[in-house]
């Protein structure tokens, strides 16, 4: 029989240091107390956990049936879930600034997956290293990493294998599921590092040279059956580059990838001929029928690009959602199509092929009004386009007039669209009031939009309230050029219920009329979050009416950024800091004593 108070009687360090470093795990401990074995759980370094966890007698308790020992049954029901808890406790001490950014259905999963990353994150620093001449698997991992996951003592007491890059892998790579490699990583050799993973995403960074890519290549035919995401960053393209891609991702002689996403961004295409490049890309597009998100962004891509890999899109099976052509240069890539021939429609089958896009990014891409017009063409086969992001585009005044078309039509058709970019189109107030009466009256309300960066003037404060008055949540109106009088003409137009939830007003130099405007803002938008009214040129005065209406208000505000604004620091700032908190954080964000006289300049 069991000695159970014998048990209790050890100490919580000797257990710790028999679970990381005895080779059989003492039996006896799975009978602990319920209270007594939380709390050992609880107190447990990552390697003491796992151990403890892998061999419990039963791993999943939910699969056996009813049983008399009712209580302890429920009591192993109760160790497993505590498991959970304390791999999300070790994360979070770990990684704090991930926590909130991660939400996994394992913490166990995700704790060893970010453990071999900072493995190969540390392991790839020395490899690039001009002097280091050896095998990855054995380079050592530092001292900080083992101490986080149970090695307290001294190092050179360790096994050498501890040490290295290889036991890790070996040990827990089977958990990683997401991960990212640069160039100096995709080599034959991590093939073999990390052949206990069934990668779902892959992010590859700096592939440069024909060893980089064999490597990489035999890597994603390992996982070419779990891969769905792959991303190519700061990376060499060529055809032959997509050819051998293309090829590793096919398994068992299949003509078809199974990759839902693909991205290419920040890299360069290198080709002599630059239609070979197009047509392998294009091949690439062509046999992923399960693709769902293309991403080609910042890759200088020309127009004739563009062109090459939406004819593929529009002949293609697959059902994209998502298709990201931002921060390129394709001016005219939409002129070769005659998208008024309603006869090219149907023969090319446009409308199948486009109707399940939901998302379409082309910002940067010097795009003119001519491709506005085009562009308007092309929405209307887009019956699910929820987000559109045109902006850093000069399409100007006429090339919104040019789309206001296409607005009208989905303000009677109960369009999805709820998200609108504008920024930085060089558009004038009179373009914008035409748009906002569009938009005012679409069926359901945009939720998000953009007109930063627009010279419009105050002219356009009136089109914005009653615009406003929708239900748009999210509203971008940084740098408008609203100057005091647009704030006086918006504070003086009616406010009841609106929907605000984020509103950006930064670098309007509104001056003392800001403060006034978003007093009564804060007074009639309820659901209000956030405010940025940062670089607005406000005086020392504007904060009370500010606190004011803050106080009188008690809504949902989180945070106000008045940075760039309060000419003078005062003693009274610190108690309007610890008045207006929320979640320990103050909602007022002030100008630090550093910054305080330096105005912020927007003219060019």
């Amino acid at each position: 029989m069991v000695n159970v108070p014998s048990l209790v009687s050890l100490s919580i360090d000797a257990l710790k240091r028999e679970l990381i470093h005895g080779d059989d795990l003492l039996p006896h401990v799975y009978e602990l107390p319920l209270e007594l074995f939380n709390s050992l759980v609880e107190c447990l370094p990552p390697l003491a956990l796992q151990k403890l966890q892998s061999e419990m007698p039963f791993k999943n308790y939910d699969d056996y049936g009813p049983s008399s020992d009712d209580f302890k049954m429920g009591r192993k029901r109760g160790r497993y879930g505590n498991f959970d808890t304390a791999w999300k406790a070790l994360f979070k001490f770990r990684w704090p600034d991930l926590v909130d950014c991660v939400k996994p259905v394992d913490w166990q999963q995700i704790y060893w997956e970010t453990h071999v990353q900072n493995c190969l994150d540390e392991a790839a620093e020395i490899a690039l290293l001009p002097s280091f001449s050896g095998c990855l698997g054995e380079i050592q991992i530092l001292e900080n990493i083992l101490q986080y996951i149970g090695y307290v003592d001294d190092m050179s007491n360790l096994a050498s294998d501890y040490l290295k890059l290889s036991y890790h892998c070996q040990q827990f790579g089977c958990y990683a599921r997401q991960l990212r490699l640069q160039n100096v990583l995709c080599v034959l050799e991590s093939c073999q590092l990390l052949r206990k993973s069934n990668l779902q995403s892959l992010v590859v960074q700096w592939i440069r040279s024909s060893e980089h890519v064999a490597g990489l290549c035999k890597l994603l035919n390992q996982n070419s059956r779990t891969l769905t995401s792959l991303e190519f960053v700061h990376c060499k393209i060529s055809s032959s580059f997509m050819d051998t891609i293309c090829g590793s991702l096919c398994s068992s002689g299949a003509e078809t990838h199974q990759i839902h996403h693909f991205s290419i961004s920040s890299s360069s295409f290198h080709e002599i001929d630059p239609v070979s490049l197009a047509h392998s890309l294009a091949s690439f597009l062509s046999s992923g029928r399960s693709l769902r998100s293309l991403k080609l962004c910042d890759n200088n891509l020309d127009r004739n690009f563009a062109k090459s890999v939406f004819s593929t899109l529009l002949d293609s099976s697959c059902s994209l959602t998502s298709f990201d052509l931002s921060e390129n240069n394709i001016s005219g890539w939409l002129s070769i199509f005659n998208w008024k021939s309603n006869a090219f429609l149907s023969s090319s089958g446009v409308t199948k092929s486009l109707q399940s896009l939901r998302i379409l990014k082309l910002g940067g891409n010097n795009l003119q009004k001519d491709d506005a017009g085009n562009l308007r063409y092309v929405l209307v086969q887009m019956p699910s386009l929820e987000i559109l992001d045109l902006s850093d585009n000069p399409i100007e005044d006429d090339g919104i007039r040019s789309l206001i078309p296409y607005f009208a039509e989905a303000s009677k058709s109960c369009s999805p669209l709820t998200d609108l970019n504008l920024g930085s189109c060089e558009l004038s107030s009179d373009g914008v009031i035409l748009l906002l009466d569009v938009l005012s009256t679409l069926v359901r309300p945009l939720n998000y939009l953009s007109l930063a960066d627009n010279g419009l003037g105050s002219q356009v404060a009136e089109a914005l309230g009653k615009f406003w008055g929708t239900s748009i949540q999210v509203l971008n109106l940084e740098g408008i050029g609203l100057g005091p009088s647009g704030f006086r003409k918006l504070r003086d137009i009616t406010m009841e219920n609106l929907k605000l939830v984020k509103l950006n007003i930064s670098k309007n130099r509104g001056g003392i009329e800001t403060a006034k405007f978003l007093s009564k803002l804060i007074l009639h938008a309820p659901k209000l979050v956030a405010v940025n009214a940062a670089y607005n040129l406000m005086p020392a005065e504007s904060l009370p009416l500010i606190c004011s209406a803050l106080k009188t208000a008690k809504g949902h505000v989180e945070q106000v950024d008045l940075r760039g604004n309060i000419c003078e620091y005062q003693p009274s700032h610190d108690t309007m800091l610890a008045e207006f908190q929320h979640n320990g954080k103050p909602i007022l964000i002030l100008p630090s004593s550093v910054a305080l006289n330096i105005p912020y300049d927007d003219d060019p």
